[in-house]
Order: structure tokens, then sequence, then C-alpha cells
């Protein structure tokens, strides 16, 4: 059983169930479903997974969560194309690339998952504080 939390607000449909879950709950994993006390939410490898929730089973998830927020939003926006390419070129980033895509980006589950130490070097790659 894993420990997850909500990095920020989380409102969707849970299997139905619409929920609404604030930022900085904690969540449990059991059997690869994230779940809010009985109401499974989603798979730890969904998108909603990674939209919203970070693994806390080192008790470093709201660092993770507001490191993984600075550093996807840097990397969003008109002028993002430098930052991306500091990313390409990067030998640590290059674990967390799916790679099944040659010509664009995707976030591996790895990634949303990774080291704080991991992230605090991609933040500062891309300029994230």
């Amino acid at each position: 059983m894993g420990s997850y939390i909500a990095r920020k607000r989380a409102r969707f449909s849970a299997f139905g169930v619409p929920v609404n879950i604030p930022w900085g709950t904690h969540l449990e994993e059991l059997e690869g479903f994230i779940y809010l006390g009985e109401q499974p939410l989603c798979t730890i490898t969904s998108q909603i997974a990674f939209d919203y929730f970070t693994q806390d089973d080192d008790g470093r998830g709201r660092e993770r969560g507001a490191l993984l927020e600075a550093i996807l939003a840097r990397l969003k926006g008109n002028d993002c194309q430098p930052r991306w390419e500091c990313v390409w070129n990067d030998p640590l980033c290059q674990k967390y690339r799916r790679p099944e895509h040659q010509d664009f980006w995707l976030w591996n589950y790895d990634f949303f998952n990774a080291p704080v130490e991991d992230l605090e070097h991609i933040a500062k790659l891309v300029g994230a504080k």
C-alpha cells in the first residue's frame, strides 16, 4: 500500500462519482488504484493521477508536487522552446521521457514520482522557482 497526496485541487468524476479533493489531501494506493477513503479515484498511471496526485511514500509529496507544478508551468506557453531544448539535451531528463514518441516529449510515470533531487535538477534547468 502506497501513499499519495493531492498536489492541487482535484475536481473530476471518479468512476461516475463527482469528487472535489482539496490540495494536500492524503490518499492511499492499493493494487494500482488511488483511493480517497473507500472511493477509488483512478489508476496510478492515468492522466488524472499525473495531473493531480503525487507519490508521498517518502514524506516529500508536497515538495515533489510543488516542483512538478513549477516545472510543468515553465514548459508551457509560447516562449518555452529554449527551455524544452535544455530538457531534450539533458541526460537526466532522458530517463523521464516516454520513448515511443521520437518527435515530441511526453513525461513518463517515473517523472511524476521522481526523487525530489532529480526534480530540483530539472527545475533549475528550466528556471522554475
